[in-house]
């Protein structure tokens, strides 16, 4: 008897053992919107070959990418991340007014000079403790990506606020993208990054705001005459878990996961200033859209114009978080 149960708890154990070697390894899905050829999608592609030749994650993760909203598009991979079918994405930062109003810091226009200064306030106690800031809401951050400073596209000359008016432009989900445009008499049209190009190709908008990779990638320069080099507002993303998912992994595997995603946000961000410069070559070299750079004085009457969208989400963004970023552009 003694020896029967004995053969049985060996057998048990080795089929325990077994079944732990053949386990199959966790499949993260990194869902995203933007073409691979973009800092994102460099960066995603970047991750994925990281985990692969990660020697600590070897047989126990997988990561599978689904760029230009194959699987989900910004608006629905929120809600799709909470339900388990994709474990990773990066949506722009306006995408996430409803869970932190906080971070809608980012789109207020002309808080930033340049990438320098968002970078400065992003890696800041305040920016790092926005990763975190959606935790209760099932949500983590892991890291900023950038993707460049927005310009403006149009079907005409945009040199002065007044030449604004009247035209429709498509914004992400942001009440405060939708106050920008509304400051200049523009027509705010909330639509999914997807259905941009066909918008501009149909005349159903006029115009949009996107840094260069955005527009070259998806050839918006092909379907708007003039782009102005306005660099009024930044285009980020925070690459976003499951809070679930990601406390749910064990400790070694998740320090694995995000040394790797420290190393492919590093990357994607290089990569970013170099081809905000490629690209914007690229738009100009192409002669299909006219690019215009504004001088010092035409840029500070979009300034004045804009300015007050500040006074309009302070209390809801927080004077002191503005005042801080405002601190990222000294030096």
């Amino acid at each position: 008897m003694k020896k029967a149960f004995l053969s049985i708890t060996v057998a048990v154990t080795l089929g325990l053992a077994s079944l732990a070697a053949h386990a199959e390894p966790t499949v993260i899905k990194f869902s995203h919107v933007v073409a691979e050829n973009t800092p994102k999608g460099l960066m995603a592609n970047k991750f994925k070959d990281l985990v692969a030749a990660d020697p600590a994650l070897k047989d126990k993760v997988t990561v599978e990418v689904f760029p230009n909203s194959q699987l989900f598009d910004d608006d629905k991979v929120m809600e799709a991340m909470l339900l388990g079918d994709v474990q990773l994405a990066a949506p722009s930062l306006s995408k996430f007014q409803k869970y932190n109003p906080q971070l809608l810091i980012y789109d207020l226009p002309f808080l930033f000079n340049n990438m320098a200064a968002v970078d400065k306030f992003q890696q800041s106690e305040d920016g790092q403790k926005l990763l975190t800031s959606m935790e209760d809401k099932g949500y983590i951050g892991l890291g900023y990506l950038h993707n460049g400073m927005k310009q403006l596209s149009a079907n005409k000359p945009l040199k002065t606020p007044e030449d604004a008016k009247g035209l429709k432009f498509r914004i992400q989900s942001s009440d405060v993208l939708a106050a920008q445009f509304e400051q200049v008499g523009g027509v705010p049209v909330k639509k999914p990054f997807s259905e941009v190009f066909t918008l501009m190709q149909t005349k159903a908008i006029d115009g949009s705001e996107n840094p260069w990779s955005n527009i070259y990638s998806k050839k918006f320069h092909e379907v708007q005459s003039d782009i102005t080099e306005s660099d009024h507002g930044v285009l980020d993303y925070m690459v976003i878990t499951s809070a679930e998912f990601w406390n749910g992994l064990d400790e070694d595997v998740r320090a694995a996961l995000k040394k790797d995603m420290d190393e492919a946000v590093a990357y994607g961000n290089e990569m970013s200033t170099k081809k905000d410069a490629e690209d914007k070559q690229a738009i100009i070299d192409s002669k299909r859209s006219a690019v215009y750079t504004l001088t010092a004085e035409e840029r500070q009457k979009w300034v004045d114009v804009m300015k007050p969208v500040w006074d309009k989400f302070k209390d809801t963004i927080g004077a002191d978080l503005i005042d801080k970023a405002l601190k990222a552009n000294e030096g």
